[in-house]
């Protein structure tokens, strides 16, 4: 009858961590409930959970039933020392009768009158993601019937922890992902801009980004990148790169000299890490696009009457495989209305295809059209129904052709930092309309006194936005500065002045109704300002 009871009993406390119930409970829940389980099925004091730590370099207390402060204090044990260091770098159980300073590192378990110890290892595929242990605070030897329920209790364990960290990664580095990419293109007159990104179908998450900046001294940066790897570590290092690569973006505009820096960078902080990465410089006229390719598929350009062709430019080695690489500029003329394809290999690769079918797909299709619409028609010949195991990211750009710069049209947040934005924007404009000299300084001072205006008497403390639209009429500069607010009185002894010196630069109209007010100004075209 003994041998019968024992058996019945191993086969509860066994049925107790496989019960198939334990799926239906959601979140750590489940994890709470095995470990009562455990401590149950032991007869055991305290149980707890350790988990390899990001690096596997030490164990963090994640949870734990008896002993709740280590948890709460964050205990770390490192890899291969004391008791559950041990399990860990053994992979194997160990059971423990002397509880001290010279066999366990976490001196909560010693402080607390643990007599006796019990651990197992957490493994996935070999893996090893923790440890669980259990103790008792009376002397007692654990049976190798109690090492195998704590084994069974551990599996069980290993593949929740598995499934949450798989899940919590993926969700982390969907959102990280989606933070980086541009909430929105800059408006830059002249320039047009689309982009797409598209993640890829399997569970992973790649690390491709896209990213356009504009710069302090009128120039603009535009970047395309793909990171080796997937999921949470893939992304965590997109994001550094994409930091990096803004921040030595301020220090010079010569690609190949940004690239070598975020090289270096990469090789001493992130090492083992890959990227391909092509970035690009373009003046501020728009004339001229610098590309250096760090490993990167050269991008496809399109002029008007022309069939579409890769940039001639060297591939250098991508960000982090080799040391000490010396990379390499490529100068590229834009004509007016030429459009340019930045893209990641998800677009043109496919497992049981030759790369050279996708990429001249691509060519072939890139047409000097519309950023957008040279994005559609790839997404939609290239892409189509098919489910890319890779993410896509598609960035776009086209010099548009002379006739038609002869508007802006931007929105702005009411705020003093939007200032700056409008008039870059608007010298950028005046360039490409050829508007110069003492013309091109009273639209500028009149825009920005009327900009000002709106951004400081407009809104209140829940802001609101600016509207600036410009048209070149025939021989006439007509200007529409309008905000959606209730205008305050203008504080201060030496405010309220910028009507008259708007009316010094234009003909001035300002119409104020119930839903806010906009300024018109009117500025005839002189001759000479008429290239």
């Amino acid at each position: 009858m003994a041998t019968t009871a024992s058996a019945e009993e191993r086969l509860r406390r066994f049925g107790s961590v496989s019960d198939s119930a334990l799926a239906h409970i959601e979140g750590d829940e489940v994890l709470t409930e095995l470990l009562g389980r455990v401590r149950e099925g032991l007869q055991s004091d305290t149980v707890a959970v350790l988990l390899v730590e990001p690096g596997g370099r030490e164990l963090v207390a994640t949870a734990t039933q008896g002993i709740e402060t280590e948890v709460r204090q964050g205990v770390r044990v490192p890899l291969g020392k004391g008791f559950a260091g041990r399990v860990a770098a053994e992979k194997s159980p160990v059971m423990l009768d002397r509880v001290d300073s010279t066999t366990v590192v976490n001196q909560l378990l010693w402080e607390k009158g643990i007599q006796t110890l019990v651990g197992v290892p957490l493994l996935v595929s070999g893996e090893v993601l923790g440890v669980l242990h259990a103790g008792s605070l009376t002397p007692r030897r654990f049976t190798e019937d109690d090492v195998e329920f704590l084994q069974a209790a551990a599996d069980r364990i290993a593949l929740v922890v598995h499934a949450h960290q798989s899940q919590a990664a993926r969700a982390a580095a969907t959102a990280l992902q989606r933070s980086l990419l541009p909430p929105q293109l800059p408006q830059v007159p002249s320039l047009d801009f689309a982009a797409r990104y598209v993640p890829g179908g399997g569970s992973n998450v790649a690390g491709d980004w896209y990213d356009v900046f504009t710069l302090p001294n009128g120039w603009l940066g535009l970047v395309i990148g793909d990171v080796v790897g997937h999921d949470l570590p893939a992304a965590v290092v997109m994001g550094r790169l994409r930091s990096a690569l803004r921040a030595y973006s301020l220090e010079t505009t010569d690609p190949a000299d940004v690239l070598t820096r975020l090289d270096r960078k990469a090789q001493h902080f992130e090492p083992g890490m890959m990227a391909t990465v092509l970035y690009g410089t373009l003046e501020p006229d728009f004339g001229r696009l610098y590309l250096s390719s760090a490993g990167h598929l050269a991008p496809v350009l399109a002029r008007p009457g022309e069939p579409a062709h890769f940039a001639d430019l060297p591939i250098d080695p991508p960000i982090g495989a080799i040391r000490e690489v010396r990379r390499r500029k490529t100068t590229i003329e834009l004509q007016p209305g030429t459009i340019t394809c930045f893209y990641t290999d998800g677009l043109v690769e496919r497992r049981y295809a030759p790369l050279d079918d996708g990429l001249e797909l691509l060519r072939s299709t890139v047409r000097a059209a519309s950023a957008d619409a040279v994005c559609a028609q790839v997404m939609t010949t290239l892409i189509g129904e098919y489910v890319s195991e890779d993410d896509v990211a598609i960035l776009t750009f086209r010099r548009q052709d002379l006739k038609e710069v002869n508007s802006l049209d931007m929105i702005v947040p009411a705020v003093p930092e939007s200032l700056k934005d409008i008039r870059a924007a608007m010298r950028r404009w005046l360039s490409s309309a050829g508007i110069s000299g003492d013309l091109a300084g009273d639209l500028l001072l009149a825009v920005g006194e009327a900009s000002t205006n709106s951004v400081e008497h407009a809104y209140g403390p829940a802001g609101g936005t600016v509207h600036l639209k410009i048209d070149l009429i025939g021989a006439e500069v007509v200007i529409r500065v309008r905000d959606t607010g209730h205008w305050r009185p203008a504080r201060g002894e030496n405010r309220g002045r910028g009507l008259t010196l708007m009316n010094k630069c234009g003909d001035v109209q300002v119409d104020r109704s119930d839903e806010g007010t906009t300024v018109v100004i009117r500025r005839r075209l002189e001759a000479e300002a008429q290239a």
